[in-house]
């Protein structure tokens, strides 16, 4: 296999280990699979690990069109204290002793469940007059930044204690929900702060973190000359998707850039959907859609 190798398309779903950037196991992964042309979705901070999707090859065109943007996350945190990161690992800011019982903590977890707005942390990658606000951060710098509107599916108290104020919960929400930021608000509403302890990653963009793969488990597979085997097709992120099978002449006509009209195609699903498309031998083309009644290519994969 080689960086030149242009037949190499699908989805690595990493198990992404803490301590390592999001761009670190790119970097890795780009030495273990000998591959140039790989991509993420869906950034994880250094702290955090669990489900990074990893992109490879022509499956790189997926990476920003995934229509799977749920997330879900299990954190750690403890009431009492803040910080400049709003997790554990940054400079204390202020602390507070106060008891917190857990159905105070519960009655204060429904207020974050729903449309809710966020004030993008310091510490993320938000740009800012083209600089990341945690480049800013690091500098001693603050910028002026825009809340912003994220939608929370549900937060369910999964573990508290009482005596040392810490627990975990698990978030379930939509891309651009920052879990640091509800844990601190909901500190703010109780009145003692509080801090994200820990962040697992169990779900992002249809991968669960149970089909995930862990550097070492990648790196003994490529030894092995198995990847193939490993990646999962690029069209399984787009499941939700109907499909549409071409015949080969409707295939040729598809690839040479040709517009098929509807009653050229066999399908059953309203014409206003995105539809994954075959060719004839079964191989993913890429996404089409319905403009005018014509099949018109969203997304080529070949």
């Amino acid at each position: 296999m080689s960086a030149s190798d242009n037949n190499i398309m699908g989805i690595l779903p990493v198990n992404k280990p803490k301590g390592w950037t999001s761009f670190d196991v790119v970097a890795k992964l780009r030495g273990v699979l000998k591959i140039k042309r790989l991509g993420h979705a869906g950034t994880l901070d250094p702290m955090a690990e669990g489900v990074l999707p990893v992109f490879v090859g022509k499956a790189t065109k997926a990476c920003d069109i995934l229509p799977d943007t749920k997330k879900v996350y299990t954190a750690g945190f403890r009431l009492g204290v803040t910080t400049d990161t709003l997790d554990i690992t940054g400079k204390v800011l202020s602390e507070d002793a106060g008891d917190v019982t857990a159905q105070q903590l519960e009655k204060v977890r429904e207020q974050f469940v729903g449309e809710i707005t966020q004030l993008p942390p310091m510490y993320s990658a938000v740009k800012v007059d083209g600089k990341r606000l945690y480049q800013l951060a690091r500098e001693g710098k603050t910028a002026q930044r825009t809340p912003r509107k994220c939608l929370v599916h549900s937060i369910e108290i999964i573990l508290y204690d009482e005596k040392t104020r810490e627990g975990e919960m698990t978030i379930s929400c939509e891309k651009g929900t920052y879990v640091r930021t509800i844990i601190d608000d909901m500190g703010s509403a109780i009145g003692t702060g509080a801090v994200m302890t820990s962040l697992v990653r169990t779900y992002s963009g249809g991968f669960d973190i149970k089909d995930c793969l862990t550097i070492e488990q990648i790196e003994d597979i490529c030894a092995r000359g198995r990847l193939s085997e490993a990646m999962m097709p690029v069209e399984k992120a787009f499941e939700m998707y109907g499909e549409i099978h071409l015949d080969r002449r409707l295939t040729g006509l598809y690839k040479n850039g040709v517009k098929l009209y509807r009653r050229q195609v066999k399908t059953d699903t309203p014409a206003e959907n995105t539809f994954r498309v075959f060719g004839s031998e079964g191989s993913f083309l890429g996404l089409a859609a319905f403009k005018d009644d014509m099949l018109t290519s969203v997304k080529n994969f070949y």
